[in-house]
């Protein structure tokens, strides 16, 4: 698959999982790029048509709630790059920073993970409960009030 497809079909998921329609997006960009994106050229990069500037991908992240490199995530399959195709692990292994001696095993199952921790986490049931927790840990942590008694 070419990667302007890869990053169509995540933007797409991202898309269609916040529950915004292809003209919100487009609006939502224009926030952070001076003109609102047409119905179109949302569109047009879902289906992977185009290629993206810096400024793009980073509107797209901001507007879609997410980072640039979540953008970039693929399938399994091998991505094709313009001068060669890439596997799948090799794909995925530049898209995180391990530093120089951290063994690059298991990214695969870590960026499946991660994703699937993201989708969950973004379900507004769970940020609730996410606020209830921070509002009972502060109470806990709060100094006891004294109550006289009379």
């Amino acid at each position: 698959m070419r990667i302007e497809t890869a990053i169509g079909k995540q933007i797409a998921r991202m898309r269609e999982a916040r529950q915004m329609s292809l003209t919100q997006l487009g609006e939502a960009m224009g926030k952070y790029l001076g003109k609102p994106w047409s119905r179109q050229a949302v569109h047009q990069a879902e289906r992977g048509r185009r290629a993206f500037t810096a400024a793009e991908m980073a509107a797209l992240a901001l507007a879609l709630d997410t980072s640039v490199p979540a953008l970039f995530l693929a399938g399994a399959g091998p991505v094709e790059l313009p001068g060669a195709a890439v596997s799948a692990e090799d794909y995925q292994g530049i898209l995180l920073y391990a530093g120089d001696e951290a063994p690059l095993d298991g990214i695969e199952e870590l960026l499946v993970a991660l994703r699937d921790i993201r989708q969950i986490l973004s379900r507004p049931a769970l940020a609730r409960l996410a606020k209830i927790e921070q509002v009972a840990e502060e109470v806990a942590a709060a100094p006891p009030r004294h109550v006289r008694q009379g």
